[in-house]
């Protein structure tokens, strides 16, 4: 027997199919905040806000990955997350991450005329992400 929880997620990158399967909650961040969505949510269209996305299979195990960024759709029934950039805690090079942490850390405090804060930011949060990740 099905279980009644469970949804379709379905996670794409340009490069491939990065999860497919049935979830009872994903956890992510949105640019209207921390969104954890379960089965019969209200249909919405949100953009992601780089951080760690959180996966409950349907066997209640929990899985992690980096998100940099991309839409999701959310309907009742199945979730789909089109995503630019997402990673396993196994894919990510945990001495990069530091070093592009490093460097939009400097930026951040030297804000020149220059300085694209925007981008250094989001450059912060996508390393922050990376690290956590592996955590």
């Amino acid at each position: 027997m099905a279980d009644d929880r469970n949804f379709e997620l379905k996670i794409i990158t340009p490069e491939r199919i990065f999860y497919e399967g049935k979830a009872t909650m994903v956890e992510f961040n949105s640019t209207e905040g921390e969104l954890g969505v379960y089965k019969r949510h209200i249909p919405m269209t949100v953009i992601v806000k780089p951080g760690i996305l959180t996966i409950t299979d349907e066997n209640d195990e929990i899985r992690e990955a980096a998100l940099h960024e991309g839409f999701v759709e959310i309907l009742p029934d199945k979730v789909t997350i089109m995503a630019e950039i997402i990673e396993w805690p196994a894919e990510i090079d945990v001495e990069r991450a530091e070093r592009a942490k490093e460097r939009a850390e400097g930026r951040l405090a030297e804000r020149s005329e220059t300085t694209d804060i925007a981008r250094a930011q989001t450059a912060l949060l996508r390393a922050i992400a990376r690290i956590e990740a592996v955590k």
